[in-house]
């Protein structure tokens, strides 16, 4: 028994399962997605004009997510099933879908965050 295992056992917090695979290896349990993400993207394409999506991998942080961006920059990202149901998501409502890892995200989005960051400021100040 290492010197950190004797206070670590003292320390009354009792860890089994996942928990403590979780504790151990540093991984983290991440939230699958779910029928309020799935209405969310529907809501954002049935409400906005000229989106494209995005289909994140994933990644040791996050699983896959669609990145949906409209035509002056507002944007929005949610949690999907797979890649595969991101595109067939996009497809049924006639959105064209692409790789974020191959094309990345479109200035547009950087342009949006910037002036909503700019406007905030500008109300603070």
């Amino acid at each position: 028994m290492s010197f950190l295992e004797r206070f670590r056992r003292r320390s009354g917090v009792k860890m089994s399962g996942p928990a403590r695979e979780a504790a151990r290896t540093g991984s983290t349990r991440v939230r699958a997605s779910d029928a309020t993400d799935r209405e969310h993207l529907q809501q954002f394409v049935g409400t906005r004009r000229g989106v494209e999506g995005f289909v994140e991998p994933r990644t040791a942080v996050s699983e896959v997510t669609l990145l949906l961006v409209a035509h002056d920059g507002e944007w929005t990202r949610r949690r999907v099933q797979s890649v595969a149901w991101a595109h067939d998501f996009c497809n049924d409502h006639g959105v064209p879908s692409y790789d974020a890892g191959l094309v990345g995200i479109p200035q547009r989005m950087r342009d949006y965050n910037h002036r909503v960051t700019q406007q905030r400021k500008q109300r603070r100040g």
